[in-house]
C-alpha cells in the first residue's frame, strides 16, 4: 500500500493539532495552500474534523491524529 499525495496532505493537517488538550483547534485560512484546504475539507467529510476549515478533532479524528503523530515520532 502506498500513501497518496492527498493522504499526505491530510496527515499534515492532523499533525498541526496539539493533542495535549482537546480545547485547541486549528483554522485553515483561505490563503492556505489549495492542498491544505482540500485536505481539511476531506477530513471534515470523513468525520475527523468538526468544520470544513479545521475546527476541532472529533473522537475519531483525535485517534487518527494520535496515530499519525506517533508514526512521525517513530520514523524520526
Amino acid at each position: 500500500m502506498s500513501i497518496s499525495t492527498g493522504m499526505l496532505d491530510e496527515m499534515n493537517v492532523l499533525l498541526k493539532f496539539d493533542l495535549s488538550t482537546t480545547q485547541a483547534g486549528i483554522k485553515v485560512h483561505s490563503d492556505a495552500t489549495p492542498e491544505t484546504i482540500a485536505a481539511s475539507q476531506r477530513l471534515f467529510e470523513k468525520g475527523l474534523l468538526t468544520h470544513a476549515d479545521g475546527g476541532y478533532l472529533t473522537s475519531l479524528g483525535y485517534e487518527a491524529a494520535q496515530h499519525v503523530q506517533s508514526a512521525v515520532m517513530i520514523l524520526r
